[in-house]
């Protein structure tokens, strides 16, 4: 017998009797959610109870447990998983492109056939998928469409090998209990969104919290120590965008949440710290969270507010998901209805000339900052195309304002487009309700390109208050385009409320832009070659954005897996307090997310070389 199986002993002897029957998890706000497990066999029913040693587990080796291992949990063992959550587990699931692959028990050239490229790339063929990952780069691109990519074949690559659909906390408690009891490796997912693959990890068990959606309405809300007293939503983390956009429309409210309309924004996009159309005059998503119910590393189910797990709550604003806990439901602000002003237009280098286009869009940073401090939200997009660039407002978001103050905003620039001879249709209008300008306003967010990897920087205020500094930052995204880089940028202040201490990037307050751009390499490229082109990124442009932008920082939703000295990036002066408490909140590295806190003691050992999902998490040694 192994080391764990030592141990599961010794826990086995001591805990059934304390607890012959039930594992019972209560908080001092008194949630209690009883696990009846006296039908359990005894050789398996330690797998399930909290921890009671608070001390690391570890099953001795460097690596979490994976099938193959003397320790990976036996058939029986997971059986009982599955019975003790309802029928939930999910075992061996199938990627959807398996259809196209006539080895694969679900082969179907038809449903094949429909996944063209602009087909397979809609977030919502994927978002209800228990296990799909929007970063087919890095789940290892292992079971692909090949109108896509040619993978070659179809295998389960970073995809999970169980999952624990999960709709009640206690589904979650299991899950967390069972990964942490036998060292199998733990993730969450909820709808798949990130650019950095942190909901998969090959051969893991995963608790998907997809359909936790429930929405309950808050009149009044009162929380002394935030400083609020208003209307609140209390949500399940499966909830998206356009589920709690619309809830709160119908009670002429809104809430702080992204402009993609699948993304789960109170699951890792609220955790993460969250950039908004309203984060203008709001803040951040996590800037504006009350309350989550949370089961920690322990098991336990507990409330972290402002009172109660103080530690916990502060690090669950901005810290991070996958990393300190598994929320099942969050309290956010509600905030009123309002107005807003939205532009949508383009202009292109084709129709006005190399110098033209450059001169236009030199011109456009001189409303940066202007625009970041009325609180507008710019969604940009700088595209290059063999030798010509087109641009972008996709939109111009202006809440709160009216068709005459946002296009005050709008006219110095205008003016400066007219004066230069583009030609352009500002096509302004105006929303009585943001929800309608919303609905109307953002483009569907997509699946990544299987031969993409994204970068960002947060750009400070530093970058633009002279000629000199914007002249610099203009050459620097001039560069990039012309080095054949996708860019997509959004112009925005986000602000600092008061009463708000917790984990969010300090690097998001004096920020004007969030900036993004992509290195790209041909479609099935070697594993060398990808690695090569993607290092280069990171060594030339990737770099020479951090160059003119010393001491700041980047987005960790939306960056690449390959950005140097992360903790600083993502978290600024805040990283050294969030890697204390991740010591002290999850003690037996549970969670990890790939750039999650702490997650430099571990790396995955993809079967490539590759920065991808495809392989064991192992301890760095």
């Amino acid at each position: 017998m192994g080391s764990l199986s030592f141990w599961l002993t010794a826990v086995l002897a001591s805990s059934v009797r304390a607890s012959p029957i039930l594992s019972s998890s209560v908080d001092a706000d008194g949630l209690n959610l009883d696990i009846d497990l006296k039908d359990v066999p005894s050789s398996v029913r330690p797998l399930f109870l909290p921890s009671a040693s608070g001390r690391p587990i570890t099953n001795g080796s460097r690596c979490k447990v994976y099938p193959g291992d003397d320790e990976w949990p036996s058939d029986e063992a997971w059986t009982q998983l599955n019975d003790l959550s309802g029928g939930r587990l999910i075992g061996n699931p199938t990627p959807l492109a398996a259809v196209c692959y006539p080895d694969q028990p679900g082969y179907d050239a038809v449903k094949c056939a429909s996944y063209t490229t602009p087909e397979w790339q809609r977030s919502y063929i994927h978002m209800n998928d228990p296990i799909e990952m929007m970063s087919p780069v890095a789940q290892g691109m292992t079971c692909s469409p090949p109108a896509l990519f040619d993978s070659r074949g179809c295998t389960r690559g970073g995809f999970p090998k169980y999952v624990v659909n999960a709709t009640e906390p206690k589904h979650v408690q299991l899950a967390v209990n069972f990964a942490r009891n036998t060292g199998v490796r733990l993730v969450v997912r909820n709808t798949g969104h990130d650019f950095l693959g942190k909901s998969g990890g090959k051969d893991a068990l995963s608790i998907w919290t997809h359909w936790m959606k429930d929405i309950e309405y808050i009149e009044e809300y009162k929380d002394s120590n935030l400083g609020y007293s208003g209307p609140a939503f209390k949500s399940g983390v499966g909830v998206q965008a356009f589920e709690i956009y619309k809830a709160a429309h119908e009670k002429g409210r809104v809430v702080v949440g992204g402009e993609g309309e699948t993304v789960g924004v109170m699951g890792g996009y609220i955790q993460g710290g969250g950039h908004s159309p309203l984060s203008g005059l709001y803040g951040t998503g996590a800037d504006n969270v009350l309350a989550f119910e949370v089961v920690t590393a322990d098991g336990d189910y507990v409330v972290a507010n402002s009172t109660s797990n103080t530690d916990l709550f502060w690090a669950l604003r901005g810290g991070g998901g996958s990393t300190f806990g598994v929320a099942t439901s969050v309290t956010v602000k509600a905030h009123p209805d309002l107005e807003v002003t939205a532009s949508r237009f383009g202009f292109s280098s084709a129709k006005t000339g190399n110098e033209t286009f450059w001169a236009a869009f030199r011109s456009y940073l001189d409303s940066w900052i202007a625009n970041a401090d009325a609180g507008t939200y710019t969604y940009w997009t700088l595209i290059p195309n063999n030798g010509t660039f087109a641009f972008a407002f996709s939109p111009f978001f202006a809440p709160g304002k009216s068709v005459k103050e946002a296009t005050a905003l709008l006219q110095p620039w205008f003016n400066q487009l007219n004066q230069l001879g583009v030609q352009f249709d500002p096509n302004i209008t105006h929303f009585d309700h943001y929800y309608d300008a919303w609905r109307s306003s953002f483009p569907l967010e997509a699946v990544q390109k299987p031969n993409v990897a994204t970068a960002s920087r947060l750009f400070p205020r530093a970058n633009l208050e002279t000629a000199e500094k914007r002249q610099e930052l203009y050459e620097h995204i001039r560069s990039s385009s012309e080095n054949n880089r996708v860019q997509v940028h959004f112009n925005m202040q986000v602000k600092d409320p008061a009463n708000n201490d917790n984990a969010v990037n300090t690097h998001w307050r004096p920020m004007v832009s969030l900036s993004m751009h992509s290195v790209r390499w041909p479609i099935n490229s070697t594993a060398t070659e990808i690695l090569r082109r993607r290092k280069e990124f990171q060594d030339g442009d990737a770099q020479s954005w951090r160059d003119i932008s010393p001491g700041a920082g980047s987005y960790l939703a939306e960056a690449d897996r390959l950005e140097p000295n992360f903790g600083q990036a993502f978290w600024g002066d805040k990283y050294p307090r969030l890697l204390e408490l991740k010591k002290k909140l999850d003690p037996y590295d549970l969670f990890y997310a790939h750039t999650g806190v702490g997650s430099e003691k571990w790396r995955v050992e993809s079967v490539d070389g590759l920065p991808n999902e495809n392989g064991k998490l192992c301890r760095v040694e």
